[in-house]
Protein backbone atom coordinates (compact mmCIF):
# COMPACT_ATOMS: atom_id res chain seq x y z
CA UNK A 1 0.00 0.00 0.00
CA UNK A 2 1.33 3.33 -1.19
CA UNK A 3 1.33 6.04 1.53
CA UNK A 4 -0.07 9.42 0.37
CA UNK A 5 2.44 12.16 1.54
CA UNK A 6 0.63 15.36 2.68
CA UNK A 7 2.59 18.34 2.68
CA UNK A 8 1.39 21.14 5.31
CA UNK A 9 2.54 24.64 5.67
CA UNK A 10 4.61 25.22 8.91
CA UNK A 11 3.23 26.31 12.32
CA UNK A 12 5.06 27.18 15.05
CA UNK A 13 3.46 25.96 18.40
CA UNK A 14 3.03 29.49 20.65
CA UNK A 15 3.83 26.69 23.79
CA UNK A 16 7.19 27.91 22.58
CA UNK A 17 7.11 31.05 24.44
CA UNK A 18 4.51 30.15 26.98
CA UNK A 19 1.32 31.31 25.24
CA UNK A 20 -2.02 29.62 25.59
CA UNK A 21 -4.67 31.22 23.85
CA UNK A 22 -6.28 29.37 20.82
CA UNK A 23 -3.95 29.19 17.90
CA UNK A 24 -5.40 29.60 14.67
CA UNK A 25 -4.25 28.73 11.12
CA UNK A 26 -3.77 31.52 8.32
CA UNK A 27 -6.03 30.56 5.85
CA UNK A 28 -8.44 30.60 8.43
CA UNK A 29 -8.29 34.44 9.21
CA UNK A 30 -7.75 35.20 5.74
CA UNK A 31 -11.25 33.39 4.91
CA UNK A 32 -12.26 35.50 8.27
CA UNK A 33 -11.42 38.75 6.62
CA UNK A 34 -11.97 37.68 3.14
CA UNK A 35 -8.45 38.08 1.99
CA UNK A 36 -7.75 41.20 4.38
CA UNK A 37 -9.80 43.14 2.28
CA UNK A 38 -11.12 45.99 4.92
CA UNK A 39 -8.29 47.75 6.29
CA UNK A 40 -9.45 49.55 9.90
CA UNK A 41 -6.06 50.86 10.86
CA UNK A 42 -2.70 50.72 10.57
CA UNK A 43 0.94 51.54 12.27
CA UNK A 44 4.54 51.66 11.48
CA UNK A 45 4.91 48.03 11.57
CA UNK A 46 1.19 46.19 11.26
CA UNK A 47 -2.32 47.01 9.49
CA UNK A 48 -5.62 45.75 10.62
CA UNK A 49 -8.73 44.50 9.63
CA UNK A 50 -11.80 43.51 10.53
CA UNK A 51 -13.72 40.52 10.20
CA UNK A 52 -16.48 37.79 11.24
CA UNK A 53 -15.05 34.62 13.10
CA UNK A 54 -18.30 32.10 14.00
CA UNK A 55 -20.48 35.05 14.06
CA UNK A 56 -18.39 37.25 16.27
CA UNK A 57 -16.88 40.15 14.80
CA UNK A 58 -13.17 40.47 15.53
CA UNK A 59 -10.35 42.78 14.61
CA UNK A 60 -6.86 41.11 13.13
CA UNK A 61 -3.57 42.57 13.52
CA UNK A 62 -1.05 42.09 10.97
CA UNK A 63 2.78 42.29 11.20
CA UNK A 64 4.76 43.42 8.35
CA UNK A 65 7.00 40.22 7.36
CA UNK A 66 10.65 40.38 7.71
CA UNK A 67 10.95 43.08 10.45
CA UNK A 68 12.47 42.05 13.27
CA UNK A 69 10.75 44.76 15.32
CA UNK A 70 7.46 43.20 14.61
CA UNK A 71 8.41 39.97 15.33
CA UNK A 72 9.81 41.25 18.81
CA UNK A 73 6.56 43.35 19.13
CA UNK A 74 4.39 40.13 18.58
CA UNK A 75 5.88 38.38 21.01
CA UNK A 76 5.73 41.38 23.62
CA UNK A 77 2.38 42.02 23.14
CA UNK A 78 1.26 38.15 23.46
CA UNK A 79 2.99 37.54 26.69
CA UNK A 80 1.78 41.46 27.75
CA UNK A 81 -1.94 40.81 27.55
CA UNK A 82 -1.74 36.98 28.42
CA UNK A 83 -1.35 38.43 31.68
CA UNK A 84 -3.94 40.50 31.55
CA UNK A 85 -7.98 40.83 31.82
CA UNK A 86 -9.79 43.67 32.84
CA UNK A 87 -12.72 45.24 31.80
CA UNK A 88 -10.67 49.22 30.05
CA UNK A 89 -8.31 46.69 28.40
CA UNK A 90 -8.73 45.28 25.13
CA UNK A 91 -9.35 41.29 24.99
CA UNK A 92 -7.22 39.09 23.00
CA UNK A 93 -8.70 36.01 21.26
CA UNK A 94 -5.71 34.48 19.41
CA UNK A 95 -2.84 34.12 17.76
CA UNK A 96 -1.51 32.84 14.50
CA UNK A 97 2.26 31.80 13.94
CA UNK A 98 2.57 30.75 10.48
CA UNK A 99 5.87 30.80 8.07
CA UNK A 100 6.85 34.49 8.20
CA UNK A 101 3.31 35.53 9.43
CA UNK A 102 2.57 36.99 12.79
CA UNK A 103 -1.01 37.50 13.36
CA UNK A 104 -3.00 38.45 16.46
CA UNK A 105 -7.22 38.45 16.80
CA UNK A 106 -8.88 40.88 18.88
CA UNK A 107 -12.20 42.02 19.78
CA UNK A 108 -14.02 44.27 17.74
CA UNK A 109 -13.88 47.91 18.97
CA UNK A 110 -17.13 48.73 16.94
CA UNK A 111 -16.02 52.80 17.44
CA UNK A 112 -12.59 52.69 16.71
CA UNK A 113 -10.06 54.99 18.54
CA UNK A 114 -10.60 57.44 20.91
CA UNK A 115 -8.35 60.09 18.59
CA UNK A 116 -11.11 59.83 16.17
CA UNK A 117 -13.35 60.99 18.46
CA UNK A 118 -11.53 63.24 20.25
CA UNK A 119 -9.63 65.21 16.97
CA UNK A 120 -11.45 64.22 13.93
CA UNK A 121 -15.19 63.81 14.90
CA UNK A 122 -17.57 66.85 13.51
CA UNK A 123 -19.77 66.29 17.29
CA UNK A 124 -17.16 65.49 20.37
CA UNK A 125 -17.96 63.02 23.04
CA UNK A 126 -20.15 65.12 25.72
CA UNK A 127 -17.75 66.37 28.73
CA UNK A 128 -19.26 63.66 31.22
CA UNK A 129 -18.76 60.90 28.65
CA UNK A 130 -15.20 62.21 28.92
CA UNK A 131 -15.15 62.32 32.18
CA UNK A 132 -15.88 58.48 32.07
CA UNK A 133 -13.20 57.98 29.89
CA UNK A 134 -10.58 59.63 31.73
CA UNK A 135 -11.30 57.76 34.62
CA UNK A 136 -12.19 54.40 32.86
CA UNK A 137 -8.37 55.23 31.15
CA UNK A 138 -6.85 55.64 35.21
CA UNK A 139 -8.35 52.34 36.35
CA UNK A 140 -7.35 50.32 33.29
CA UNK A 141 -3.13 52.04 33.89
CA UNK A 142 -3.75 51.19 37.38
CA UNK A 143 -4.58 47.56 36.69
CA UNK A 144 -1.38 47.47 34.61
CA UNK A 145 0.96 49.20 37.15
CA UNK A 146 -0.76 47.78 40.77
CA UNK A 147 -2.78 44.54 40.09
CA UNK A 148 -1.03 42.09 37.99
CA UNK A 149 1.69 39.16 39.11
CA UNK A 150 4.18 41.37 37.24
CA UNK A 151 4.03 45.41 36.63
CA UNK A 152 3.67 46.50 33.23
CA UNK A 153 4.54 49.72 31.78
CA UNK A 154 2.75 50.02 28.67
CA UNK A 155 4.77 52.91 27.07
CA UNK A 156 2.89 53.98 24.41
CA UNK A 157 -0.22 55.20 25.84
CA UNK A 158 -1.98 57.94 23.84
CA UNK A 159 -5.42 58.36 22.08
CA UNK A 160 -4.71 55.97 19.29
CA UNK A 161 -4.14 53.55 21.53
CA UNK A 162 -7.60 53.70 22.81
CA UNK A 163 -10.29 51.80 21.80
CA UNK A 164 -14.30 52.36 22.27
CA UNK A 165 -16.57 49.53 22.16
CA UNK A 166 -20.00 49.91 20.98
CA UNK A 167 -21.11 51.37 24.80
CA UNK A 168 -18.05 54.35 24.28
CA UNK A 169 -16.79 52.24 27.36
CA UNK A 170 -12.57 52.69 26.61
CA UNK A 171 -10.10 49.63 26.34
CA UNK A 172 -6.74 50.76 26.12
CA UNK A 173 -4.80 48.23 22.99
CA UNK A 174 -0.96 48.06 21.54
CA UNK A 175 0.80 46.28 24.29
CA UNK A 176 3.93 45.92 21.65
CA UNK A 177 6.11 48.55 23.30
CA UNK A 178 5.36 47.42 26.61
CA UNK A 179 7.50 46.06 29.56
CA UNK A 180 7.09 43.44 31.95
CA UNK A 181 9.05 44.22 35.46
CA UNK A 182 9.74 41.16 37.97
CA UNK A 183 8.33 41.72 41.50
CA UNK A 184 11.75 42.91 42.87
CA UNK A 185 11.79 45.46 40.16
CA UNK A 186 10.61 49.29 40.35
CA UNK A 187 12.69 50.29 37.12
CA UNK A 188 14.24 48.79 34.21
CA UNK A 189 16.60 50.81 31.72
CA UNK A 190 15.53 50.65 27.94
CA UNK A 191 16.05 52.96 24.89
CA UNK A 192 13.86 55.60 23.94
CA UNK A 193 10.21 54.14 23.13
CA UNK A 194 6.94 55.69 22.47
CA UNK A 195 5.24 58.83 20.68
CA UNK A 196 6.71 62.37 20.78
CA UNK A 197 4.27 64.92 22.66
CA UNK A 198 3.56 61.56 25.02
CA UNK A 199 7.21 61.03 25.56
CA UNK A 200 7.72 61.41 29.50
CA UNK A 201 11.32 63.72 29.46
CA UNK A 202 13.46 61.14 31.53
CA UNK A 203 13.52 58.98 28.38
CA UNK A 204 15.66 61.58 27.02
CA UNK A 205 17.71 61.28 29.56
CA UNK A 206 18.42 57.94 29.43
CA UNK A 207 17.71 57.38 33.34
CA UNK A 208 16.18 54.57 34.71
CA UNK A 209 12.45 54.10 33.49
CA UNK A 210 9.51 53.42 36.29
CA UNK A 211 5.87 53.25 35.98
CA UNK A 212 5.92 56.92 36.01
CA UNK A 213 6.49 57.62 32.51
CA UNK A 214 3.44 56.04 31.84
CA UNK A 215 1.76 58.41 33.93
CA UNK A 216 2.88 61.09 32.36
CA UNK A 217 1.53 59.82 29.10
CA UNK A 218 -1.55 59.75 30.91
CA UNK A 219 -1.74 63.23 31.68
CA UNK A 220 -0.96 64.21 28.68
CA UNK A 221 -3.97 62.53 27.35
CA UNK A 222 -5.92 63.78 30.54
CA UNK A 223 -5.85 67.31 29.70
CA UNK A 224 -6.54 66.29 25.89
CA UNK A 225 -9.97 64.15 27.12
CA UNK A 226 -10.84 66.90 29.00
CA UNK A 227 -10.20 70.06 26.74
CA UNK A 228 -10.97 67.62 23.05
CA UNK A 229 -7.27 69.53 21.91
CA UNK A 230 -3.96 67.98 20.67
CA UNK A 231 -1.43 68.33 23.37
CA UNK A 232 0.53 69.97 20.39
CA UNK A 233 -0.80 71.79 17.47
CA UNK A 234 0.74 71.89 14.48
CA UNK A 235 -0.81 74.38 12.40
CA UNK A 236 -0.95 77.22 15.41
CA UNK A 237 2.95 77.56 15.11
CA UNK A 238 2.14 79.01 12.22
CA UNK A 239 -0.94 81.08 12.68
CA UNK A 240 -0.40 82.20 15.78
CA UNK A 241 2.68 84.87 17.31
CA UNK A 242 5.37 83.39 19.09
CA UNK A 243 3.84 84.78 22.58
CA UNK A 244 1.17 82.21 22.52
CA UNK A 245 1.06 78.89 24.36
CA UNK A 246 1.66 75.72 21.98
CA UNK A 247 1.37 73.23 24.53
CA UNK A 248 -1.85 72.41 25.95
CA UNK A 249 -0.24 71.67 29.31
CA UNK A 250 1.16 75.58 29.37
CA UNK A 251 -2.49 76.87 27.77
CA UNK A 252 -4.55 74.94 30.61
CA UNK A 253 -2.03 76.01 33.68
CA UNK A 254 -2.56 79.87 32.31
CA UNK A 255 -6.39 78.89 32.60
CA UNK A 256 -6.05 77.93 36.16
CA UNK A 257 -3.99 80.88 36.94
CA UNK A 258 -6.14 83.29 36.08
CA UNK A 259 -9.32 81.34 36.47
CA UNK A 260 -10.64 80.93 33.51
CA UNK A 261 -11.04 77.15 32.56
CA UNK A 262 -14.22 78.04 30.68
CA UNK A 263 -12.03 79.06 27.61
CA UNK A 264 -10.57 75.81 27.45
CA UNK A 265 -13.63 74.26 26.05
CA UNK A 266 -15.16 76.96 25.31
CA UNK A 267 -17.28 77.82 27.88
CA UNK A 268 -19.36 74.71 27.26
CA UNK A 269 -22.60 74.75 29.62
CA UNK A 270 -22.32 71.10 30.57
CA UNK A 271 -18.76 71.55 31.39
CA UNK A 272 -19.67 75.08 33.33
CA UNK A 273 -22.45 73.47 35.40
CA UNK A 274 -19.71 71.02 36.89
CA UNK A 275 -16.80 73.23 36.76
CA UNK A 276 -15.24 71.73 40.11
CA UNK A 277 -14.88 67.80 38.61
CA UNK A 278 -13.75 69.57 35.56
CA UNK A 279 -11.18 71.67 37.64
CA UNK A 280 -9.94 68.89 39.47
CA UNK A 281 -9.61 66.55 36.57
CA UNK A 282 -7.11 69.52 35.36
CA UNK A 283 -5.46 69.59 37.69
CA UNK A 284 -4.70 66.03 38.01
CA UNK A 285 -3.54 66.29 34.15
CA UNK A 286 -0.82 69.21 35.75
CA UNK A 287 0.55 66.92 38.55
CA UNK A 288 0.70 63.65 36.00
CA UNK A 289 2.81 66.18 33.25
CA UNK A 290 5.23 67.35 35.90
CA UNK A 291 9.06 67.03 34.41
CA UNK A 292 10.22 65.64 36.96
CA UNK A 293 8.99 61.92 37.84
CA UNK A 294 9.48 62.51 41.20
CA UNK A 295 6.37 65.12 41.11
CA UNK A 296 3.93 62.43 39.86
CA UNK A 297 1.56 60.84 41.60
CA UNK A 298 1.24 57.45 41.31
CA UNK A 299 -1.55 55.46 39.42
CA UNK A 300 -3.57 54.45 42.69
CA UNK A 301 -3.52 58.24 44.06
CA UNK A 302 -4.69 59.55 40.19
CA UNK A 303 -7.78 57.22 40.19
CA UNK A 304 -8.69 58.19 43.85
CA UNK A 305 -7.99 62.39 42.57
CA UNK A 306 -10.44 61.22 39.56
CA UNK A 307 -13.17 59.95 41.71
CA UNK A 308 -13.10 62.75 44.49
CA UNK A 309 -11.88 60.36 47.26
CA UNK A 310 -9.18 62.52 47.84
CA UNK A 311 -8.54 65.76 47.97
CA UNK A 312 -6.13 67.29 44.56
CA UNK A 313 -3.84 69.92 45.99
CA UNK A 314 -1.84 72.39 43.60
CA UNK A 315 0.68 71.28 41.31
CA UNK A 316 4.09 72.44 41.58
CA UNK A 317 3.80 73.96 38.54
CA UNK A 318 1.36 76.27 39.61
CA UNK A 319 3.68 77.70 42.27
CA UNK A 320 6.84 77.92 39.62
CA UNK A 321 4.55 80.38 37.03
CA UNK A 322 2.94 82.43 40.26
CA UNK A 323 6.79 82.99 41.60
CA UNK A 324 7.94 84.19 38.38
CA UNK A 325 4.94 86.04 38.06
CA UNK A 326 5.80 88.17 41.29
CA UNK A 327 9.59 87.97 40.96
CA UNK A 328 10.15 89.40 37.45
Amino acid sequence: MVRKIVTKRKRSSGNAIGITFRQFAYQELEEATRGFSKLIGRGSSARVYSGILTLIDIAVKKLEAEIEKSDKEFTTELKVIGRTHHKNLVRLLGFCIENDQRLLVYELMENGTLSEHLFEAKEKPCWSLRAEMGLGIARGLLYLHDECAQQIIHCDIKPQNVLLDDNYSVKIADFGLSKLLNKEQTRTNTHARGTVGYIAPEWLRNAPITSKVDIYSFGVLLLEIICCRRHIEQHRVEEESEEEDLLLSDWVLGCVIDGKLGALVDNDPEVVSDIQRFERFALVGLWCTHPDPFFRPFMRNVVQMLEGTVDVCVPPQLYDRLSTYQNP
